[in-house]
């Protein structure tokens, strides 16, 4: 099951930009257009939480 379009349009980062949210529904993920966290979709729920959120350097493992 994939996320409702609808939910998709208004859901955008808990950051204070709240930049809106790009969907990879292969990877179950969504990923902030400006500040780049990824944040896990699990049972089709995302989880917009920042302390949960992995950075694009985690992403593309080149963390120190």
């Amino acid at each position: 099951m994939a996320l409702d379009p609808q939910l998709l349009d208004i859901l955008a980062c808990p950051d204070t930009h709240h930049a809106p949210l790009d969907y990879d529904a292969g990877g179950q993920t969504l990923t902030c257009t400006e500040c780049g966290r990824i944040f896990d979709v699990k049972d089709d729920i995302p989880i917009l939480l920042l302390d949960e959120a992995r950075s694009p350097e985690q992403a593309t493992g080149e963390e120190n």
